[in-house]
């Protein structure tokens, strides 16, 4: 692995640990998302506390900052193998955050941002899932499950040298989602567009 490649990884974690959601409310005299909602610093509880604008800039912060490292790194050229470990360090920067102890997003923002330079039909497949999910079922957390769960499949298909990062970065954002995952499973989750 080269110096440049290394910088860039560094450059992914600290990207990715840089919580739009928790900046932004700070800039606008919104409630923290940490202490207010599911206290979860992502586009959904800002959704719930904030409305929807302001919840479509933490997305389009979450997307760019999980894509620039990777654009950064096709542009210098660096392998497939760090361009990978590049989007998972993102993902890992916005859930477990330097700047802000540890205490992050979920990541699915963010990891739609990093895996969405792998190939724009993955990036069309990967967004059409958790939407056509949503509007199912109403379940921001649902589409984000079902999301991780079948992304690995398309990435084989599409770029298959990004299988394994792609299947830990799927992992990561389960393991972010298992409270979710429970209350989905007790009848007990909310829906996106209720309180």
């Amino acid at each position: 692995m080269t110096l440049i490649s290394i910088l860039i990884i560094i450059l992914a974690y600290l990207l990715g640990s840089i919580s739009s959601a928790i900046l932004i409310c700070k800039i606008l005299n919104i409630p923290d998302p940490r202490y207010f909602g599911s206290k979860n610093p992502g586009a959904t509880n800002i959704f719930r506390i904030a409305g929807y604008k302001i919840a479509i800039f933490v997305i389009l912060f979450d997307v760019l900052k999980g894509a620039f490292p990777i654009w950064l790194g096709y542009y210098l050229e660096i392998s497939s193998d760090s361009l990978g470990a590049a989007a998972i360090f993102t993902c890992l920067g916005h859930m477990y955050p330097i700047f802000f102890k540890f205490y992050g997003g979920k990541g699915v923002a963010t990891a739609f941002g990093a895996l969405t330079t792998i190939n724009i039909n993955l990036s069309i497949i990967m967004i059409s899932t958790w939407l056509l999910t949503v509007l199912s079922f109403g379940y921001s957390s649902l589409g984000a499950v079902v999301a991780a769960l079948i992304v690995p499949c398309y990435t084989w298909y599409f770029q298959p040298q990004y299988l394994f990062p792609t299947i830990i970065i799927s992992s990561l954002v389960l393991i972010k989602h298992i409270v979710n995952i429970k209350r989905l499973w007790n009848h007990q989750e909310k829906r996106i567009w209720r309180n």
